[in-house]
């Protein structure tokens, strides 16, 4: 990305009038929905019997005056046109975005909040809020040039539809955990058991994928032809892109690169993650939430599960599209990829902070005079620490679990499937373990033995 002055053409403030009219006629359709559905007002200032699909027609009607305000724009009013992001806020916003600590922090937050508020933003008309935000922020930075640089590459496009998709489906399952939830707390049936007497095979089932099938080919045909992705020039090891970046299903790992060594985040946690998937069939003792969505009934194993989706997984899949930049560096979306951007990592191993800082004394290594046990014996002094610390992590920390906070589960599940869902909880935590362990104490790897390749 080459530098610019600040660039607001005709085409794009167009373009970004096409959303606005097409956010007209989503809210156009809410408003009827709205006036048979809501009912009324009884008062509102000194008038009475207001419908309240009255403020849904007021925000509708300005949505088609911004379309129109949009389309038809000059070419010569582009550069000075008014409806935009204001510096302030995209500064402020940088700021918050370009630091991992405040990165993550604000992603726990809203966890935390999507938990805790489930039964409010699943409501219709608070998710439909949220969707008309969550667009015109989209619609708005769209009038940045380095916003449109990231989010607008063909290869971001299909993300950007994809964290959409995601937050419809999280929606979807909170929506029918939170009605169940309800209904067996006034003990009325599942929803899911007053669906029980229908099957929907022929010929609903059919003609409804028939038509779905037409549709995304449709969907597709029109993405392949209008949404631009030329091939790029032929690989060179001599000339490698700045940055170099997975595909988007592999950015999480790549975003555990930064903390863990290459065999832990490439091999080892992966294999963990798969394993511990297979695994939880054999492992969940709770009979509840068998064959209907719930909540309350599978706390534990719906945070746990969501913990590792959002905030860690899908949270680095964004951090790694949308912020890493040029040399692996942290951008705002809103600022300009500059290669030249340096920062300045003083990252250290634990063996360092004990032995240099702390002793005051040199770090003990392997020499040639050494033998074979004594070069062993100065690496397992030099990382005695390090090497304690993770085998108390994952071999004291269970048992000191099942006799305090897990204690119930413990007895349930028996010992052999408590230590294998205890570990997979372990290893689940220590990517943000390390992440803190990074940000805050600049710490590298806990276990660092460069000589047999094996760093924690």
């Amino acid at each position: 990305m080459e530098s610019h002055t600040p660039d607001l053409t005709r085409g794009v403030i167009q373009g970004l009038g096409w959303l606005y009219l097409l956010l007209f006629g989503m809210n156009f359709m809410w408003t009827l929905r709205s006036y048979r559905q809501d009912g009324h007002l009884e008062s509102f200032l000194g008038f009475k019997h207001i419908p309240k699909a009255m403020f849904w027609a007021l925000y509708t009607g300005f949505l088609l005056v911004i379309a129109s305000v949009h389309l038809t724009i000059r070419a010569s009013s582009a550069q000075s046109f008014i409806l935009k992001l204001p510096s302030v806020f995209k500064d402020n916003v940088d700021v918050l975005i370009a630091n991992p600590i405040s990165y993550f922090a604000i992603s726990m937050l809203l966890f935390v909040l999507m938990l805790w508020l489930r039964d409010w933003w699943t409501r219709p008309t608070p998710a439909w809020i949220l969707l008309n935000l969550a667009i015109i922020f989209v619609g708005l930075s769209m009038t940045d040039y380095d916003f449109r640089q990231i989010v607008g590459k063909p290869d971001n496009v299909p993300i950007v539809g994809m964290l959409f998709l995601g937050g419809f489906f999280t929606w979807l399952y909170f929506r029918q955990a939170v009605d169940n939830d309800k209904r067996l707390a006034a003990g009325r049936p599942l929803k899911e058991k007053e669906l029980s007497q229908q099957v929907l095979v022929w010929p609903d089932l059919v003609y409804t994928e028939m038509v779905c099938m037409v549709l995304l080919t449709a969907l597709l045909i029109v993405w392949g032809v209008a949404l631009q992705a030329p091939i790029e020039e032929p690989g060179s090891a001599v000339k490698t892109p700045n940055p170099s970046k997975a595909p988007w299903y592999f950015l999480g790992l790549q975003e555990m690169l930064v903390y863990y060594d290459p065999w832990m985040a490439g091999v080892v946690l992966p294999l963990i993650i798969l394993g511990g998937l297979m695994a939880i069939p054999y492992i969940d003792f709770n009979q509840k939430g068998n064959g209907y969505y719930c909540y309350n009934d599978r706390k534990f194993a719906v945070n746990i599960f969501l913990f590792g989706f959002l905030p860690l997984w899908v949270g680095m899949i964004v951090l790694g599209t949308f912020i890493r930049g040029p040399n692996w560096n942290m951008f705002g979306v809103y600022e300009f990829w500059d290669v030249h951007k340096l920062e300045v990592l003083n990252n250290i191993n634990l063996s360092d902070k004990v032995w240099i800082d702390w002793l005051g004394r040199s770090l003990p290594k392997p020499t040639n005079d050494m033998t074979m046990l004594q070069g062993i014996g100065a690496i397992l002094m030099r990382e005695s620490l390090g090497i304690a610390l993770v085998l108390g992590y994952l071999l004291v920390l269970p048992p000191l679990m099942a006799v305090t906070i897990f204690r119930n589960m413990y007895v349930r599940m028996g010992f052999v499937r408590y230590m294998v869902l205890a570990n997979l909880i372990l290893f689940m935590a220590a990517l943000p373990l390390k992440m803190l362990l990074r940000w805050f104490f600049n710490l590298k790897y806990i276990v660092a033995i460069p000589e047999w390749f094996f760093n924690i």
